[in-house]
């Protein structure tokens, strides 16, 4: 169930969509007399490429999720209570664990990012354990890189199992229990991860990072498709898909 849903999810992406949107059109044009049909779905997906993969539409999708939550923002009265416990947790993401390249080459951009970001808040937070998570070495890669940058590895706690982020939040929840609890992830992931999270009676502070779509000055260049834009979209239908599915199944 777990790799099929997975797999179907694929088909709805970005690229795939529009794949398939124009395969259909040019099956019309080829092997049918629906010759009108044919190029209204040809044009359709051609738009459809060329929209997903413009910096306006891709932030503008992308936007809606990462402006739910606002950025963690350690207060004194954060720092001065040291004792009692807290954990900073990391949700996990792509990795792998190929010896021949830097640590920081076994992590996908965003789960590095939520890392740092972890250990950041790790050291604001005096007293704190850093928990990372994710199957498949996620997990493993990620407490590498803390202990890199300086994290006793005493105060790591791997959570290897889970597979997905309804699986996190189980884990993470039945370790944390009623203390304290900072939940990094991506900004766009956010709203889906604090669903999952407060429907198991869990309610974490969130501290979004890796930010996709900041607030910034617009260039010329920005208009024209590209591939960062598209991957942002890709990142949004993700999330907007995962979010329907949370929602469907009663989740979040």
């Amino acid at each position: 169930m777990f790799m099929m849903r997975k797999i179907v999810a694929h088909f709805l992406f970005p690229v795939p969509l529009c794949v398939e949107v124009l395969l259909l059109g040019l099956y019309l044009l080829w092997f049918t007399r629906k010759q009108r049909a044919g190029k209204v779905v040809v044009t359709l997906g051609a738009l459809l490429l060329v929209a997903l993969s413009n910096t306006v539409v891709a932030e503008g999708l992308i936007r809606v999720l990462e402006s739910r939550y606002p950025p963690f923002v350690v207060s004194a009265s954060d720092r001065a209570a040291t004792s009692a416990p807290r954990y900073v947790a990391v949700l996990g993401g792509w990795a792998n664990n190929d010896p021949q390249v830097p640590i920081t080459s076994n992590l996908s951009h965003d789960l590095m990012v939520r890392v740092v970001e972890g250990v950041r808040l790790y050291r604001a937070l005096p007293g704190s354990k850093l928990v990372v998570s994710g199957y498949s070495g996620s997990a493993q890669a990620m407490a590498t890189l803390a202990q890199a940058l300086g994290v006793d590895p005493q105060d790591i706690l791997p959570v290897p199992e889970p597979r997905d982020t309804e699986e996190e939040a189980h884990r993470i929840s039945a370790l944390a229990g009623h203390a304290p609890l900072v939940l990094v992830t991506s900004a766009a992931h956010m709203p889906r991860a604090m669903g999952l999270f407060e429907k198991v009676g869990t309610h974490p502070h969130p501290a979004p990072t890796d930010y996709l779509a900041p607030q910034h000055v617009r260039t010329p260049d920005e208009f024209f498709p590209n591939a960062n834009d598209l991957s942002i979209s890709e990142v949004a239908f993700y999330e907007y898909l995962g979010l329907a599915w949370a929602k469907l199944r009663g989740k979040i």
